[in-house]
């Protein structure tokens, strides 16, 4: 009968260790993505828009900037309300798997409404601190990627507890959340909404 506890505990000590370094894995993926944009970025020579970049029907750069930012906080309002659902906190009709497909399809497009700004901020601005609000979006600025790398690496997976997936949703939304309060809100309430 020891024999069988003993190997029992060491059955679940395995178990336990596993899963940390399991958990440490996302972390370490978050941390790598996040450090090499931050070191890209902070590398960028920064150039003032002089020439028109391409800014399609907004006013310019910095307000189309604002403008997808805001539909991708828009978007990611939609994966909260999705991903409520899913979990079942929420409950609204109808059911079946159409949140499943709308969270996953809004997570795409957030991710691909992104990429303009992203490029413009870290290969045109690069990484700056000349204020706090600056330096404050430079980091989140920095940790987006990241965090969607380490969320799509749990997704993926099926080694994680439950509560892994929405705690990395949840620190996604509050990334792109301080994003937009540091940028498209700071813009609009400054200079206005520039269409």
């Amino acid at each position: 009968m020891r024999d069988t506890s003993i190997s029992e505990k060491a059955g679940a000590g395995e178990k336990t260790v596993t899963g940390r370094l399991l958990l440490a894995l996302p972390l370490i993926v978050f941390a790598f993505v996040t450090l090499t944009i931050g070191v890209v970025a902070s590398k960028t020579v920064r150039q003032v828009y002089e020439a028109p970049t391409a800014h399609f029907l907004f006013s310019d750069t910095l307000h189309m900037k604002a403008w997808l930012i805001s539909a991708v906080l828009a978007l990611s309002l939609v994966q909260l309300l999705t991903a409520s659902r899913i979990y079942e906190m929420l409950r609204f009709p109808p059911q079946g798997r159409l949140y499943h497909a709308v969270h996953r399809w809004s997570g795409r497009a957030a991710i691909l409404l992104t990429l303009p700004a992203a490029y413009d901020c870290i290969f045109l601005l690069g990484f700056q601190t000349t204020d706090a609000r600056v330096y404050i979006h430079s980091l989140l600025g920095s940790c987006v990627y990241g965090a969607v790398f380490a969320k799509i690496l749990i997704v993926r997976s099926n080694g994680f507890r439950g509560w892994v997936l929405p705690v990395a949703g949840g620190f996604l939304f509050c990334i792109l959340l301080g994003l937009w309060l540091t940028s498209a809100f700071w813009l609009f309430s400054k200079i206005g909404i520039g269409l």
